[in-house]
């Protein structure tokens, strides 16, 4: 069986190599290439020697998702859908144990033999001036089901691994390589929850961080969570870590678990106090993400209530996201609520900012992505092989 080598760490490349007799630093050649140099062909790996890229083009592999379509919005954004390879296939494919199992079959949303079939999952790539954000997927669809985000609607399908997490940075970056800003940033907010996949996100994020592999610092990649209390205990422990940001939605726990059913499992009490208990760096802050619902949680009161809420913990912000239209019963926020709702929170001294989603027009905002085709001729680029 060939083994896999995207995903892999750079210890994890090396203990490859001293098995297969090469000496170890050889698989910090291969580590480097596959990362800094996004080189994602073996025989295109030149400082290896001709036998030894002979000997892995028979033993080894570098598996990239199928960019099945692109999408291409007017504001510059690119919606990509990539087909995954069947989970069966030996890419260190898990469960990450039984509580991703537990949400997706409480909720109804477990696709039958999902660690069997073939997955989609989509990425974003989002160019604006001085820098490019990629926003990526963890899981191939979601248990969790937030009730406003079309990703619910997909149930969950599989985890993903770090190669195919890792891949939807390096497709990106390698296709619009031409026109790079000099800062990118990346957001742990597409398909999934990336607390449910823990390992495998982690493994991909710590090679994001390293200078020697992706070498994109840790105040530029973002983890966005519905709030798995343990997993944001765990991500604490970490000491190589990306920013965390918590999906809050809600002022209290009667109108939070009719919006996001983890709530009955994490009530706010319990996810604040581990927010409260959450170690922050000395630049750091810790993002609340509030999607605002028309006539559901946009109340001046509700804004009221969340300065109560975050009031005992310290560097704190909020992101104001306006709904993002879909096949679900919700109505977009009016500006004029929004703007309220900002005033009141800073004006009782919590930093408010109103973030309007990129790629709307192509269903690749927030919440949106449910693997929906969109009639439109796909853009093109080329190919980064």
């Amino acid at each position: 069986m060939m083994t896999e080598l995207l995903g892999k760490s750079k210890e994890e490349l090396r203990e490859f190599c001293a098995a297969l007799g090469e000496p170890p630093f050889r698989g910090a050649q291969i580590y480097h290439a596959l990362y800094s140099e996004r080189q994602f062909e073996v025989a295109r790996i030149t400082n290896l020697p001709a036998a030894l890229r002979e000997r892995l083009s028979k033993e080894a592999r570098i598996t990239l998702p199928e960019v099945k379509q692109r999408f291409a919005s007017t504001d510059g954004s690119v919606r990509y859908l990539f087909g995954l390879e069947d989970a069966n296939q030996d890419k260190g494919c898990n469960t990450e144990g039984a509580e991703t199992a537990e949400f997706a079959e409480k909720n109804g949303k477990e696709r039958a033999g999902r660690w069997q079939k073939p997955a989609s999952v989509e990425a974003v790539f989002m160019p604006s001036e001085g820098r490019q954000t990629i926003c990526i997927s963890t899981q191939a669809g979601c248990a969790v089901d937030c009730h406003f985000c079309l990703t619910a609607q997909l149930g969950l399908i599989r985890n993903l691994t770090a190669g195919e997490i890792l891949a939807q940075v390096l497709l990106p970056l390698e296709e619009h390589k031409a026109q790079l800003a000099p800062q990118t940033n990346i957001v742990l907010m597409g398909q999934g929850e990336p607390l449910l996949n823990f390992e495998p996100v982690m493994a991909a994020v710590r090679i994001m961080l390293d200078p020697e592999g992706l070498g994109i610092s840790p105040k530029h990649v973002t983890l966005s969570t519905s709030g798995i209390v343990p997993g944001i205990e765990r991500l604490a422990q970490e000491k190589v870590r990306p920013k965390l940001a918590i999906s809050l939605n809600a002022s209290n726990d009667e109108q939070r678990d009719a919006l996001m059913p983890i709530n009955r499992k994490y009530p706010l009490s319990v996810l604040m106090n581990a927010c409260k208990e959450y170690p922050l760096r000395t630049w750091e802050h810790l993002t609340f993400e509030y999607v605002m619902l028309g006539g559901i949680n946009d109340a001046a009161e509700d804004a009221r209530r969340v300065v109560r809420l975050l009031a005992p913990l310290k560097n704190v912000k909020v992101n104001l996201i306006p709904w993002n239209p879909g096949e679900l019963p919700y109505r977009e926020s009016s500006p004029e609520r929004i703007e309220e709702f900002r005033r009141v929170l800073v004006e009782r001294g919590v930093p408010a900012f109103v973030r309007y989603s990129r790629g709307r027009d192509v269903m690749a905002a927030c919440g949106q992505l449910a693997l929906l085709q969109i009639d439109d001729a796909p853009v093109s680029f080329a190919s980064p092989q």
